[in-house]
């Protein structure tokens, strides 16, 4: 059952560049602009004002986006639709990895 004060959990960016081997679902809720910039592989673009429509393909979600407010958003509204969503603390501004796109 969601709550509206349901706690969203959260990984590091460190934690999240272990889970990427694994076959996670990771979504990158920026705009199409910030997607191309540069982003996680593995990444799908799907901008927060359209997660409300989209259908994940996994049970658990990880949401990514710059800094870790709007994944924060984003993840609320996913949990809404019963998905297993976890937030990604920091976003790309913590994040050390490789990324593909951009400059």
């Amino acid at each position: 059952m969601f709550s509206l004060f349901q706690k969203i959990p959260t990984i590091s960016t460190q934690e999240l560049a272990k889970k990427l081997p694994e076959n996670i679902e990771l979504l990158d809720v920026r705009t199409p602009q910030e997607y191309r910039s540069g982003h996680i592989a593995k990444a799908k673009n799907v901008p927060l004002n359209k997660v409300g429509g989209y259908t994940a393909k996994a049970d658990q979600v990880y949401v990514i986006c710059q800094s870790g407010m709007r994944s924060k958003q984003a993840a609320k509204v996913l949990m809404k639709k019963g998905y297993d969503v976890v937030n990604v603390r920091g976003g790309m501004n913590l994040w050390t990895g490789r990324t593909v796109g951009g400059k």
